[in-house]
Protein backbone atom coordinates (compact mmCIF):
# COMPACT_ATOMS: atom_id res chain seq x y z
CA UNK A 1 0.00 0.00 0.00
CA UNK A 2 1.33 3.44 -0.95
CA UNK A 3 2.32 5.63 1.97
CA UNK A 4 0.47 8.88 2.53
CA UNK A 5 1.73 12.18 3.91
CA UNK A 6 -0.42 15.08 5.15
CA UNK A 7 1.24 18.38 4.27
CA UNK A 8 0.53 21.69 6.01
CA UNK A 9 -0.16 23.63 2.83
CA UNK A 10 -0.12 27.41 2.50
CA UNK A 11 -0.40 27.72 -1.27
CA UNK A 12 2.99 29.40 -1.59
CA UNK A 13 6.13 28.38 -3.42
CA UNK A 14 7.77 26.20 -0.78
CA UNK A 15 4.79 24.04 0.15
CA UNK A 16 3.68 23.74 -3.48
CA UNK A 17 7.12 22.48 -4.46
CA UNK A 18 7.10 20.21 -1.40
CA UNK A 19 4.17 18.25 -2.87
CA UNK A 20 6.28 17.18 -5.83
CA UNK A 21 9.43 16.75 -3.78
CA UNK A 22 7.76 14.39 -1.30
CA UNK A 23 6.37 12.31 -4.14
CA UNK A 24 9.71 12.14 -5.95
CA UNK A 25 11.83 11.41 -2.88
CA UNK A 26 9.56 9.06 -0.94
CA UNK A 27 6.98 7.81 -3.43
CA UNK A 28 4.26 8.80 -0.98
CA UNK A 29 0.92 10.31 -1.89
CA UNK A 30 0.43 13.83 -0.57
CA UNK A 31 -2.74 15.13 1.06
CA UNK A 32 -2.59 18.93 1.24
CA UNK A 33 -4.26 20.60 4.21
CA UNK A 34 -4.89 24.36 4.36
CA UNK A 35 -6.30 25.82 7.58
CA UNK A 36 -8.08 29.17 7.60
CA UNK A 37 -7.16 30.98 10.83
CA UNK A 38 -8.25 34.38 9.56
CA UNK A 39 -5.16 35.10 7.47
CA UNK A 40 -7.19 36.63 4.63
CA UNK A 41 -5.47 37.13 1.29
CA UNK A 42 -5.97 34.56 -1.45
CA UNK A 43 -9.21 32.61 -1.80
CA UNK A 44 -8.84 29.25 -0.10
CA UNK A 45 -10.67 27.46 -2.89
CA UNK A 46 -7.97 28.67 -5.27
CA UNK A 47 -5.37 27.31 -2.87
CA UNK A 48 -7.20 23.97 -2.71
CA UNK A 49 -7.22 23.67 -6.49
CA UNK A 50 -3.55 24.66 -6.73
CA UNK A 51 -2.56 21.81 -4.43
CA UNK A 52 -4.33 19.33 -6.71
CA UNK A 53 -2.66 20.83 -9.77
CA UNK A 54 0.71 20.51 -8.05
CA UNK A 55 0.14 16.79 -7.57
CA UNK A 56 -1.71 16.28 -4.29
CA UNK A 57 -4.06 13.30 -4.35
CA UNK A 58 -6.43 15.16 -2.03
CA UNK A 59 -6.71 18.78 -0.95
CA UNK A 60 -8.54 19.82 2.22
CA UNK A 61 -9.49 23.31 3.34
CA UNK A 62 -10.67 23.82 6.92
CA UNK A 63 -12.42 26.98 8.13
CA UNK A 64 -11.02 27.10 11.66
CA UNK A 65 -11.54 30.78 12.44
CA UNK A 66 -14.11 30.29 15.20
CA UNK A 67 -12.15 27.37 16.63
CA UNK A 68 -8.94 29.41 16.55
CA UNK A 69 -10.60 32.29 18.35
CA UNK A 70 -12.29 30.18 21.02
CA UNK A 71 -9.56 27.62 21.75
CA UNK A 72 -6.38 29.64 21.17
CA UNK A 73 -6.96 33.41 21.07
CA UNK A 74 -9.31 33.52 24.07
CA UNK A 75 -6.88 31.61 26.37
CA UNK A 76 -4.07 33.94 25.26
CA UNK A 77 -6.13 36.98 26.23
CA UNK A 78 -6.99 35.49 29.62
CA UNK A 79 -3.30 34.77 30.17
CA UNK A 80 -2.23 38.30 29.10
CA UNK A 81 0.18 36.49 26.81
CA UNK A 82 3.12 38.62 25.66
CA UNK A 83 6.44 36.94 24.86
CA UNK A 84 9.31 39.10 26.13
CA UNK A 85 6.59 41.45 27.44
CA UNK A 86 5.82 42.64 23.90
CA UNK A 87 4.89 39.98 21.32
CA UNK A 88 1.30 38.64 21.52
CA UNK A 89 2.18 35.20 20.11
CA UNK A 90 0.58 35.65 16.68
CA UNK A 91 2.22 32.74 14.81
CA UNK A 92 2.78 30.79 18.02
CA UNK A 93 -0.98 30.52 18.53
CA UNK A 94 -1.82 29.34 15.01
CA UNK A 95 0.66 26.45 14.80
CA UNK A 96 -0.93 24.18 17.44
CA UNK A 97 -4.38 24.43 15.80
CA UNK A 98 -2.82 23.54 12.44
CA UNK A 99 -1.12 20.57 14.12
CA UNK A 100 -4.46 19.49 15.57
CA UNK A 101 -6.00 19.36 12.09
CA UNK A 102 -2.93 17.72 10.55
CA UNK A 103 -3.17 14.88 13.05
CA UNK A 104 -6.94 14.53 12.53
CA UNK A 105 -6.44 14.38 8.76
CA UNK A 106 -3.67 11.82 9.12
CA UNK A 107 -5.94 9.57 11.13
CA UNK A 108 -8.89 9.99 8.78
CA UNK A 109 -6.86 9.31 5.65
CA UNK A 110 -4.52 6.64 6.98
CA UNK A 111 -1.39 8.75 6.59
CA UNK A 112 1.97 7.57 7.84
CA UNK A 113 3.59 10.99 8.20
CA UNK A 114 3.03 14.72 8.42
CA UNK A 115 5.04 17.36 6.58
CA UNK A 116 5.63 21.10 6.94
CA UNK A 117 7.48 23.76 4.96
CA UNK A 118 9.55 25.33 7.74
CA UNK A 119 13.23 26.19 7.54
CA UNK A 120 15.79 25.15 10.13
CA UNK A 121 16.28 28.65 11.54
CA UNK A 122 12.80 29.42 12.82
CA UNK A 123 10.57 28.49 15.72
CA UNK A 124 7.74 26.97 13.69
CA UNK A 125 9.58 23.72 12.95
CA UNK A 126 9.63 23.08 16.70
CA UNK A 127 5.97 24.00 17.15
CA UNK A 128 4.87 21.64 14.38
CA UNK A 129 7.04 18.69 15.30
CA UNK A 130 6.69 18.80 19.08
CA UNK A 131 2.94 19.28 18.65
CA UNK A 132 2.79 16.13 16.52
CA UNK A 133 4.88 14.26 19.12
CA UNK A 134 2.32 15.20 21.77
CA UNK A 135 -0.82 14.34 19.80
CA UNK A 136 0.40 11.44 17.68
CA UNK A 137 3.85 10.20 18.75
CA UNK A 138 3.74 7.40 16.20
CA UNK A 139 3.64 9.71 13.17
CA UNK A 140 6.79 10.62 11.27
CA UNK A 141 7.44 14.26 10.34
CA UNK A 142 9.00 15.39 7.06
CA UNK A 143 10.55 18.84 6.58
CA UNK A 144 11.45 19.12 2.87
CA UNK A 145 12.66 22.74 2.94
CA UNK A 146 14.89 22.19 5.96
CA UNK A 147 16.14 18.67 5.32
CA UNK A 148 16.72 18.84 1.56
CA UNK A 149 18.57 22.15 1.51
CA UNK A 150 15.84 23.54 -0.75
CA UNK A 151 16.85 27.17 -1.40
CA UNK A 152 14.45 29.60 -3.02
CA UNK A 153 16.37 29.36 -6.29
CA UNK A 154 16.10 25.57 -6.25
CA UNK A 155 12.41 25.77 -5.46
CA UNK A 156 11.80 28.16 -8.36
CA UNK A 157 13.75 25.92 -10.74
CA UNK A 158 11.76 22.88 -9.55
CA UNK A 159 8.47 24.74 -10.09
CA UNK A 160 9.44 25.93 -13.57
CA UNK A 161 10.73 22.52 -14.61
CA UNK A 162 7.43 20.87 -13.65
CA UNK A 163 5.20 23.71 -14.78
CA UNK A 164 3.67 24.26 -11.35
CA UNK A 165 1.06 27.05 -11.19
CA UNK A 166 3.11 29.28 -8.91
CA UNK A 167 3.82 32.94 -9.59
CA UNK A 168 7.52 33.32 -8.83
CA UNK A 169 8.08 36.47 -10.82
CA UNK A 170 7.05 38.81 -7.99
CA UNK A 171 9.14 38.36 -4.91
CA UNK A 172 8.11 40.32 -1.84
CA UNK A 173 11.14 41.65 0.03
CA UNK A 174 9.52 40.45 3.25
CA UNK A 175 8.46 37.13 4.72
CA UNK A 176 4.87 37.52 5.94
CA UNK A 177 2.70 35.44 8.24
CA UNK A 178 -0.71 36.57 9.44
CA UNK A 179 -3.87 35.40 11.09
CA UNK A 180 -6.86 36.81 12.95
CA UNK A 181 -4.68 37.99 15.85
CA UNK A 182 -2.08 39.89 13.83
CA UNK A 183 0.60 40.03 11.16
CA UNK A 184 4.35 39.41 11.19
CA UNK A 185 7.03 40.65 8.81
CA UNK A 186 10.72 39.83 8.56
CA UNK A 187 13.60 39.55 6.06
CA UNK A 188 14.88 42.10 3.58
CA UNK A 189 15.91 45.44 5.03
CA UNK A 190 14.25 44.41 8.30
CA UNK A 191 17.23 42.16 9.01
CA UNK A 192 19.26 45.31 9.79
CA UNK A 193 18.34 46.17 13.39
CA UNK A 194 19.40 49.81 12.83
CA UNK A 195 17.22 50.37 9.75
CA UNK A 196 13.85 52.03 10.25
CA UNK A 197 11.07 49.86 8.80
CA UNK A 198 9.77 51.32 5.53
CA UNK A 199 6.13 52.32 5.60
CA UNK A 200 5.34 49.68 2.96
CA UNK A 201 5.94 47.01 5.60
CA UNK A 202 2.73 47.95 7.35
CA UNK A 203 -0.69 46.79 6.19
CA UNK A 204 -2.85 46.52 9.32
CA UNK A 205 -1.85 49.87 10.85
CA UNK A 206 -1.87 53.50 9.73
CA UNK A 207 1.09 55.78 10.45
CA UNK A 208 0.64 56.67 14.14
CA UNK A 209 2.46 60.01 13.71
CA UNK A 210 -0.24 61.41 11.40
CA UNK A 211 -2.75 63.51 13.40
CA UNK A 212 -6.34 62.28 13.19
CA UNK A 213 -9.44 62.37 15.43
CA UNK A 214 -9.27 59.85 18.28
CA UNK A 215 -11.59 56.86 18.49
CA UNK A 216 -13.13 55.54 21.70
CA UNK A 217 -14.25 51.96 22.25
CA UNK A 218 -15.80 50.06 25.12
CA UNK A 219 -14.96 46.37 25.38
CA UNK A 220 -17.06 44.04 27.53
CA UNK A 221 -15.63 40.87 29.07
CA UNK A 222 -17.27 37.82 30.60
CA UNK A 223 -14.95 35.71 32.77
CA UNK A 224 -11.94 37.13 30.96
CA UNK A 225 -13.20 36.65 27.40
CA UNK A 226 -14.24 39.64 25.23
CA UNK A 227 -17.93 39.37 24.35
CA UNK A 228 -19.11 42.79 23.18
CA UNK A 229 -17.90 46.01 21.60
CA UNK A 230 -19.65 49.30 22.33
CA UNK A 231 -22.58 47.35 23.72
CA UNK A 232 -22.94 45.11 20.66
CA UNK A 233 -22.60 41.37 21.33
CA UNK A 234 -20.09 39.94 18.87
CA UNK A 235 -18.31 36.66 18.33
CA UNK A 236 -14.63 36.84 19.18
CA UNK A 237 -13.78 36.57 15.47
CA UNK A 238 -15.97 39.57 14.69
CA UNK A 239 -14.74 41.53 17.68
CA UNK A 240 -11.03 41.07 16.91
CA UNK A 241 -11.60 41.87 13.24
CA UNK A 242 -13.39 45.14 14.06
CA UNK A 243 -10.70 46.16 16.53
CA UNK A 244 -8.03 45.37 13.94
CA UNK A 245 -9.73 47.91 11.69
CA UNK A 246 -10.51 50.60 14.26
CA UNK A 247 -7.34 50.38 16.35
CA UNK A 248 -5.27 49.85 13.21
CA UNK A 249 -6.65 53.09 11.77
CA UNK A 250 -5.12 54.83 14.82
CA UNK A 251 -1.73 53.16 14.38
CA UNK A 252 -2.18 50.96 17.46
CA UNK A 253 -0.26 47.69 17.59
CA UNK A 254 3.04 48.33 15.78
CA UNK A 255 5.88 46.40 17.41
CA UNK A 256 9.53 46.53 16.37
CA UNK A 257 11.63 44.22 18.54
CA UNK A 258 14.75 42.08 18.78
CA UNK A 259 13.42 38.67 19.65
CA UNK A 260 15.13 35.69 21.28
CA UNK A 261 14.22 32.73 19.10
CA UNK A 262 13.93 29.27 20.55
CA UNK A 263 16.72 28.00 18.27
CA UNK A 264 19.21 30.29 19.97
CA UNK A 265 19.53 33.27 17.65
CA UNK A 266 18.26 36.81 17.89
CA UNK A 267 16.04 38.12 15.11
CA UNK A 268 14.51 41.48 14.29
CA UNK A 269 10.72 41.15 14.02
CA UNK A 270 8.01 43.57 12.95
CA UNK A 271 4.50 42.88 14.20
CA UNK A 272 1.14 44.50 13.59
CA UNK A 273 -1.51 43.49 16.09
CA UNK A 274 -3.96 46.33 16.73
CA UNK A 275 -6.79 44.13 17.96
CA UNK A 276 -4.54 41.99 20.12
CA UNK A 277 -2.81 44.90 21.85
CA UNK A 278 -6.12 46.67 22.49
CA UNK A 279 -7.71 43.55 23.97
CA UNK A 280 -4.70 42.64 26.11
CA UNK A 281 -4.47 46.20 27.44
CA UNK A 282 -8.16 46.19 28.35
CA UNK A 283 -8.09 42.72 29.91
CA UNK A 284 -5.09 43.42 32.10
CA UNK A 285 -6.72 46.62 33.36
CA UNK A 286 -9.95 44.79 34.19
CA UNK A 287 -7.95 42.20 36.15
CA UNK A 288 -6.43 45.04 38.20
CA UNK A 289 -9.98 45.99 39.19
CA UNK A 290 -11.31 42.50 39.93
CA UNK A 291 -8.47 40.22 41.09
CA UNK A 292 -7.45 39.93 44.73
CA UNK A 293 -3.92 41.21 45.27
CA UNK A 294 -2.08 37.93 45.91
CA UNK A 295 -3.80 36.18 43.00
CA UNK A 296 -2.95 39.13 40.74
CA UNK A 297 0.70 39.06 41.83
CA UNK A 298 1.00 35.33 41.32
CA UNK A 299 -0.81 35.44 37.99
CA UNK A 300 1.75 37.84 36.51
CA UNK A 301 4.38 35.12 36.83
CA UNK A 302 2.00 32.50 35.48
CA UNK A 303 1.19 34.74 32.51
CA UNK A 304 4.84 35.21 31.64
CA UNK A 305 5.58 31.49 31.86
CA UNK A 306 2.43 30.67 29.86
CA UNK A 307 3.62 32.91 27.05
CA UNK A 308 7.09 31.36 27.06
CA UNK A 309 5.68 27.84 26.93
CA UNK A 310 3.43 28.64 23.97
CA UNK A 311 6.22 30.49 22.15
CA UNK A 312 8.49 27.47 22.68
CA UNK A 313 6.04 25.13 20.96
CA UNK A 314 4.74 23.38 24.08
CA UNK A 315 1.02 24.09 23.72
CA UNK A 316 0.25 20.39 24.26
CA UNK A 317 2.33 19.97 27.41
CA UNK A 318 1.53 19.02 31.01
CA UNK A 319 2.85 22.29 32.43
CA UNK A 320 0.67 24.38 30.14
CA UNK A 321 -2.35 22.28 31.07
CA UNK A 322 -1.61 22.93 34.75
CA UNK A 323 -1.20 26.66 34.18
CA UNK A 324 -4.42 26.69 32.14
CA UNK A 325 -6.27 25.41 35.19
CA UNK A 326 -5.01 28.34 37.26
CA UNK A 327 -5.80 30.88 34.54
CA UNK A 328 -9.30 29.46 34.15
CA UNK A 329 -9.92 29.63 37.89
CA UNK A 330 -8.58 33.16 38.30
CA UNK A 331 -10.57 34.39 35.29
CA UNK A 332 -13.90 33.65 36.92
CA UNK A 333 -15.38 37.02 37.76
CA UNK A 334 -13.11 39.03 35.44
CA UNK A 335 -16.21 40.54 33.90
CA UNK A 336 -17.13 44.11 33.10
CA UNK A 337 -16.45 46.96 30.70
CA UNK A 338 -13.25 48.78 29.79
CA UNK A 339 -13.28 52.06 27.87
CA UNK A 340 -10.22 52.88 25.77
CA UNK A 341 -9.13 55.93 23.78
CA UNK A 342 -7.37 54.95 20.54
CA UNK A 343 -5.05 57.66 19.27
CA UNK A 344 -1.48 58.18 18.10
CA UNK A 345 -0.58 54.50 18.16
CA UNK A 346 -1.75 54.00 21.76
CA UNK A 347 -4.71 52.18 23.28
CA UNK A 348 -5.17 54.06 26.56
CA UNK A 349 -7.62 52.90 29.20
CA UNK A 350 -9.77 55.82 30.35
CA UNK A 351 -12.43 53.97 32.33
CA UNK A 352 -13.38 50.60 33.74
CA UNK A 353 -16.30 49.11 35.68
CA UNK A 354 -17.29 45.65 36.92
CA UNK A 355 -20.02 44.03 39.00
CA UNK A 356 -17.17 42.17 40.69
CA UNK A 357 -15.03 45.23 41.34
CA UNK A 358 -12.82 45.18 44.44
CA UNK A 359 -12.49 48.95 44.35
CA UNK A 360 -14.32 50.44 47.33
CA UNK A 361 -14.85 54.19 47.00
CA UNK A 362 -15.58 54.56 50.71
CA UNK A 363 -12.16 53.12 51.53
CA UNK A 364 -10.25 54.84 48.75
CA UNK A 365 -11.61 58.38 48.99
CA UNK A 366 -9.85 61.21 50.86
CA UNK A 367 -13.04 63.25 50.89
CA UNK A 368 -16.12 63.16 53.13
CA UNK A 369 -17.44 59.64 53.54
CA UNK A 370 -13.99 58.13 54.11
CA UNK A 371 -14.48 54.88 56.07
CA UNK A 372 -10.80 53.91 56.26
CA UNK A 373 -9.70 53.96 59.90
CA UNK A 374 -6.29 55.59 59.64
CA UNK A 375 -5.54 54.91 63.30
CA UNK A 376 -5.06 51.25 62.36
CA UNK A 377 -2.06 52.15 60.22
CA UNK A 378 0.38 52.71 63.10
CA UNK A 379 0.02 49.20 64.54
CA UNK A 380 0.07 47.67 61.07
CA UNK A 381 3.37 49.39 60.22
CA UNK A 382 4.91 48.33 63.54
CA UNK A 383 4.13 44.66 62.88
CA UNK A 384 4.98 44.80 59.18
CA UNK A 385 8.34 46.41 59.84
CA UNK A 386 9.18 44.35 62.92
CA UNK A 387 11.43 41.82 61.12
CA UNK A 388 13.34 44.68 59.47
CA UNK A 389 13.68 46.47 62.81
CA UNK A 390 15.04 43.34 64.54
CA UNK A 391 17.51 42.74 61.69
CA UNK A 392 18.71 46.34 61.73
CA UNK A 393 19.32 46.20 65.49
CA UNK A 394 21.39 43.04 65.06
CA UNK A 395 23.48 44.63 62.31
CA UNK A 396 24.23 47.61 64.53
CA UNK A 397 25.38 45.29 67.33
CA UNK A 398 27.61 43.21 65.06
CA UNK A 399 28.89 46.08 62.92
CA UNK A 400 28.83 49.19 65.11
Amino acid sequence: MTERVVLAYSGGLDTSVAIGWIGAETGAEVIALAVDVGQGGEDLEAIRQRALTCGAVESIVVDAREEFAADFVAPAIRANALYMDRYPLISSLSRPIIVRHLVEAARQHGADAIAHGCTGKGNDQVRFEVGVMALAPGLRVLAPVRDSGMTRDKAIAFAEERGLPIDVSKKSPYSIDQNLFGRTAECGILEDPWAQPPEDVFVYTADPTVPRPADEVTISFTDGVPTALDGRALSLVELVAELNTRAGAQGVGRIDMIEDRLVGIKSREIYECPGAITLLTAHRDLEDLTLERDIARFKRGVDQRWGEIVYDGLWYSPLKAALDAFVDSSSAGVSGDVRLRLSGGVAQVVGRRSPGSLYDHALATYDAGDQFDQSDARGFIELWGLPTKVWAAREQRLHP
